[in-house]
């Protein structure tokens, strides 16, 4: 009899598990139950679909249903995993169409559920209607056809991560009035430091049509007949036609409670560096799972499509037998805010302070190419390198065109733990148009002491 696998959650680690698995075991019984209607597709995509830097979502799917089914692996859409009984292997799974519960077993689990958005809870009237969340494919339908409308002229967005500043972009694109509030006193305040989060603030500031609200709660949500009209804050009221809530994410773990399953602090499932969880014979991926920092050399939480996609194949992998180990994750991510792009990858300089790290830090500007070159912008990079070793520990990176990509490089040479000065004498391109002689990473690794 084929071993039968069943994968909870058909999206990035979910739909990599199954194909790759399937890929290279034809005879492999796989069924992959999803929750909603959509499979296979990038949740990255979503500011823009709604700011319509491009028309048809579709774009947004990287296969297709019937692509899987010709595979040979069975998908399921509107079927939602319930609870699991890990001692006997088996799933207990409603189909939402018909609204009955079946169970099905399994000799392999992987868990690939996801995580949801968050809500405030100290913010009145969050279910009024005209206020939205941006995180699953329906959701995006629903916030393009408001965003689209010409009466919907001012936009509040709560929460200034990544997914906020990105919509901010979407908005103002379509020539909205927009403002963003952030509770604390910066933007990207988790992924990115105060040098770096300064020089953004101060680019969305130069911008008439958008408002950053640093340091002001949101406490009620005003309405008229339960739709939105405007926000309050602890400081003011503004008017508004749409809110978007984007502050956060936590993992769909809820059904595993007291399951016997390790659960991170945040709830998200604990996993080792083969994808297995505690429980033999389960795996878990994507962001309902923990990952292994390389740096920090510990597990850690980092929602990433990368990751997941990542995990998903070597889990793959492993369900036909292999014992691949993942290398790990740098966190590596990258942000357009308006005109300028920003990246980081390792580790913060909060994140070392946290850890008990003893580092230092180096901030450095200069041109992105050759001054006689035209279109030259400046571009800046901070390192966080160990005090002692002065092993590269995290970078960041902000400028225009082209900075952002540089992270890629910086990330090779944190994960193989190269030291400030090989990083100083790395051979990185040089031509008028693309660099300086001794391109700014060259010189940050050369300023580094």
């Amino acid at each position: 009899m084929n071993k039968k696998i069943i994968i909870i959650g058909g999206v990035a680690a979910g739909m990599s598990a199954a194909s790759k698995a399937k890929r290279i075991d034809k005879n492999l019984d796989i069924t992959v139950y999803e929750m909603t209607d959509a499979i296979s597709w990038g949740a990255c995509g979503l500011p823009y679909y709604v700011g319509d830097f491009y028309p048809n979502a579709s774009l947004m799917i990287a296969r297709t249903y019937e692509e899987f089914e010709k595979e040979g692996i069975n998908v399921k859409i509107k079927h939602k995993v319930e609870n699991i009984d890990f001692k006997n292997k088996k799933v207990f799974v409603r189909n939402l169409n018909e609204n009955k519960v079946f169970e099905d077993n399994y000799d392999e689990l992987v868990i690939a559920t996801g995580a949801s958005s968050t809500s405030p809870k100290d913010i009145k009237n969050l279910d009024a209607e005209g206020v939205y969340h941006l995180k699953t494919f329906n959701e995006g339908l629903e916030v393009k056809k408001e965003m689209m409308k010409k009466e919907n002229e001012n936009i509040i967005i709560i929460g200034a991560g990544y997914i906020g500043v990105e919509i901010a972009e979407a908005a103002l694109k379509l020539g909205k009035n927009v403002r963003i509030f952030q509770h604390s006193s910066r933007i990207l305040n988790k992924t990115f430091d105060k040098e770096i989060t300064d020089l953004l603030e101060n680019h969305i500031r130069e911008h008439e049509k958008i408002s950053l609200h640093l340091n002001e709660s949101p406490i009620e949500v005003r309405t008229f007949e339960n739709k939105v009209i405007g926000l309050k804050t602890d400081k003011k009221e503004y008017s508004a036609n749409l809110i978007i809530v984007a502050t956060g994410v936590k993992p769909n773990t809820d059904f595993l409670k007291d399951s016997g399953l390790e659960l991170f602090e945040n709830g998200a499932i604990i996993i080792d560096r083969f994808g297995k969880t505690n429980i033999p014979n389960v795996y878990a991926a994507g962001d309902c799972a923990t990952v292994y920092h390389s740096v920090l050399e510990k597990n850690v939480y980092i929602a990433l499509a990368t990751t997941a996609n990542k995990l998903g194949r070597l889990i793959g992998e492993n369900l036909t037998g292999a014992n691949k180990e993942f290398i790990g994750t740098l966190g590596s991510a990258g942000i357009k805010v308006l005109e300028l792009e920003a990246a980081r990858t390792g580790i913060t300089e909060q994140e070392a302070k946290d850890n008990n790290i003893n580092y230092r830090t180096i901030l450095v500007d200069g041109e992105d190419h050759a001054a006689y070159y035209p279109g030259g912008e400046d571009v800046y990079i901070k390192l966080i390198y160990h005090a002692d070793t002065k092993i590269l520990l995290g970078a960041q990176v902000a400028g225009k065109r082209g900075a952002a990509l540089r992270a890629d490089s910086l990330a090779v040479a944190i994960q193989n733990k190269m030291t400030t000065q090989e990083l100083a004498n790395m051979d990185f391109l040089y031509a008028p148009p693309f660099a300086t002689t001794w391109d700014i990473m060259n010189v940050a690794g050369n300023v580094a002491k």
